[in-house]
C-alpha cells in the first residue's frame, strides 16, 4: 500500500461526518480496510496535530488529517506521570506530552475498552498516586499493598502536546475552591516556549473567540470574546531565527499562548494549527517533534491550609534535545 507519508488532507464540507477510515481509503490508493486500520492504530495519523487511533472517529469540516511516515511515540502510561505533590486534598503532577488532561465531551459515552486505547491524564493520575504511595511506603516504612485511589477532579487543563504541571483536586470542596482560583486568575502559571524569530519582552492583549471565522480560535478585531493577556520575556536567543521565551499568563484561555505567539508572528515551534499572518512569511525549520510548550511553574493557595504553594518542572528531554541542536546551529 502506498501511504503517501507526510501528506496532509483537509476535511471539506463533503467529507463531514465520514469515519477516519472511510476518509483515508481513497486518499491512500484505495487501500484495504485492514491496511488503513493498521495504519491508524499504529499511530501514523494525526488529526489537527493530535494522534488518533480510532478508525471510527467522525470527522468535522475544517479538520486537518496528516499521515506520518514514522509512527508517533506510544501514549504515556501511569508510570510516565510524575507525582510532584500529593496530600488529602490536592495532587500536582508533571504531565508528559501526548495526553489530554480530561476526556472531551464527545468521548464521555465511550466504553471502557475504547477509553483504554487513549487514556487521559485525569484517568491515569489515581494509578500514579497509588504507585507513588507504594514506592514510598508510609512515613518511610515498608510499602503497604496498593489500595484503590478514588478518581481526581480536574480544575484546569493544558493541551495534549503541552507538557508540565497540572493540579487536580481530590475531593469536592477542594475542587470548588481551586476552580474559583483559576476562574479569578489568582494562580501563578509560567510556561516556557520555543518560538520562531527573535522576540523581545512585552505584553500581548486581545479578546479571543471560539471561532474567528474559519472554525478556529483566534483574536477578535473588537472587544468581542474573552480577554486574554500574556506577558512574554526572552530567555535565550538563537540568532534571529528562534527564541526560548517565558510566558506568564494573566488569564488562562484555551490555546492562549499558541494563539498569541502565532498572531504576533512568532508561532511556537512544532505548531500545526495556528500560523503567523501570511504577510510575515514565517518558516519553522526547528524539526520540533511536537508543540514546544512546557508548563514550568504552577502556584496556588492550598484549598484547606491556605498555604501558598509553588512548584517547578524542568524542561523535558524532547525540548532539551531541540534546544541543544539550535545551540550548535546558532553558537553565541
Amino acid at each position: 500500500m502506498k501511504q503517501h507519508p507526510g501528506t496532509v488532507h483537509h476535511v471539506t464540507a463533503a467529507d463531514r461526518g465520514q469515519t477516519l477510515a472511510a476518509f483515508l481509503r481513497p486518499r491512500l490508493g484505495d487501500a484495504s480496510w485492514s491496511r488503513v486500520q493498521k495504519l491508524v492504530r499504529s499511530r501514523h495519523v494525526l488529526i489537527h496535530g493530535n494522534i488518533c487511533t480510532d478508525i471510527a472517529r467522525r470527522l468535522k469540516e475544517g479538520e486537518v488529517v496528516k499521515v506520518l511516515d514514522v509512527a508517533a511515540a506510544p501514549l504515556p502510561k501511569a508510570d510516565d506521570v510524575r507525582v510532584v505533590h500529593v496530600d488529602a486534598d490536592v495532587v500536582v503532577v508533571d504531565k508528559p506530552t501526548g495526553l489530554t488532561t480530561t476526556r472531551h465531551h464527545e468521548e464521555a459515552s465511550w466504553p471502557a475498552k475504547r477509553r483504554q486505547l487513549q487514556p487521559t491524564l485525569e484517568e491515569l493520575v489515581p494509578d500514579a498516586i497509588g504507585r507513588f504511595f507504594l514506592a514510598r511506603g508510609s512515613e518511610g516504612q515498608r510499602p503497604a499493598k496498593r489500595t484503590r485511589i478514588p478518581p481526581v477532579k480536574a480544575v484546569h487543563r493544558i493541551d495534549r502536546e503541552t507538557s508540565g504541571l497540572v493540579v487536580f483536586a481530590r475531593n469536592v470542596p477542594a475542587s470548588r475552591i481551586l476552580a474559583e482560583q483559576f476562574r479569578l486568575h489568582t494562580t501563578h502559571r509560567r510556561y516556557l516556549a520555543l518560538v520562531v524569530g527573535r522576540v523581545g519582552a512585552g505584553m500581548i492583549r486581545s479578546h479571543l473567540l471560539r471561532d474567528r471565522g474559519d472554525g478556529r480560535r483566534g483574536s477578535a478585531d473588537s472587544d468581542d470574546g474573552k480577554l486574554a493577556i500574556t506577558h512574554v520575556a526572552p530567555v535565550e536567543h538563537f540568532g534571529d531565527a528562534y527564541t526560548l521565551v517565558e510566558c506568564r499568563l494573566e488569564t488562562g484561555r484555551t490555546h492562549q499562548i499558541r494563539i498569541h505567539m502565532a498572531e504576533t508572528g512568532h508561532p511556537v515551534c512544532g505548531e500545526r494549527v495556528y500560523s503567523a499572518p501570511r504577510k510575515l512569511e514565517v518558516k519553522d525549520e526547528s524539526r520540533a517533534p511536537r508543540v514546544m510548550l512546557h508548563a514550568a511553574e504552577l502556584g496556588f493557595v492550598h484549598p484547606v491550609s491556605g498555604e501558598e504553594l509553588r512548584f517547578e518542572s524542568p524542561l523535558p528531554s524532547d525540548i532539551r534535545k531541540v534546544l541543544a541542536a539550535l545551540r550548535k546551529a546558532y553558537p553565541t
